[in-house]
């Protein structure tokens, strides 16, 4: 079939700025696409009011008061590690030697109270001193497990919407984050994630109480 030279140019003329707007339009898709959470947290944090912060992740229908402390509201580790943590939006798992930060512990609470899963894995002996978090958590319905066997439960590593990955040195104490030198890596890599996940799952059917009858009954 003859087609006129006028016609050939045009539809050449249409073919390459239709594959130019499809480079544009892809190129435009890998800036903006979201890259994976790469960061590392040092510690001890310098002292900041996180009031803000967490009267914000309550919700708006929440009650917001002016908080009377002189602290400045400042980024810092601790604020930090506070919104990887609130950014969850499906699932929490926590597996923690020590928990007795009033700022995390309330961050767990907030986010089971938003529909989140929250599972909880913590030492037995470390669980019940003053200040832990550990009752306050079984309070508000949050699932906790503990150890019962030799050796420490020394694990300090969280997973958010089993993507995300929280680990390192830290301890959930305010003396570690306010006097201790520890650090945190936070991190969205898939084949790391899976090796903590799997894990926790480990530990967590092994504290279970239905394997294990001298395990307090979890709530």
């Amino acid at each position: 079939m003859w087609v006129p030279v006028a016609t050939g140019r045009r539809g050449l003329t249409v073919a390459i700025a239709a594959a130019a707007a499809g480079l544009a339009l892809a190129m435009a898709a890998l800036r903006w696409r979201r890259r994976p959470v790469r960061e590392v947290l040092f510690f001890p944090s310098q002292p900041s009011c996180t009031e803000a912060l967490l009267a914000e992740a309550a919700g708006p229908g929440a009650p917001v008061q002016p908080c009377p402390c002189p602290l400045p509201r400042s980024d810092c580790s601790l604020s930090r590690l506070l919104r990887r943590l609130l950014s969850a939006r499906r699932s929490l798992d926590i597996c923690l030697f020590a928990f007795s930060c009033p700022q995390l512990g309330l961050a767990v609470r907030l986010l089971h109270r938003r529909g989140v899963r929250v599972r909880v894995v913590t030492d037995a002996q470390y669980m019940a001193l003053r200040g832990s978090q550990i009752g306050l958590l079984r309070l508000a319905g949050i699932q906790v497990r503990h150890d019962q066997g030799h050796g420490y439960m020394h694990h300090k590593f969280a997973i958010v919407d089993r993507r995300m990955l929280i680990t390192g040195s830290l301890n959930w104490t305010t003396q570690a984050i306010q006097t201790n030198r520890e650090n945190v890596l936070v991190v969205e890599d898939a084949e790391y994630v899976k090796l903590y996940l799997d894990e926790f799952e480990r530990i967590w059917e092994e504290y279970s109480p239905t394997n294990n009858s001298s395990l307090s009954q979890e709530q």
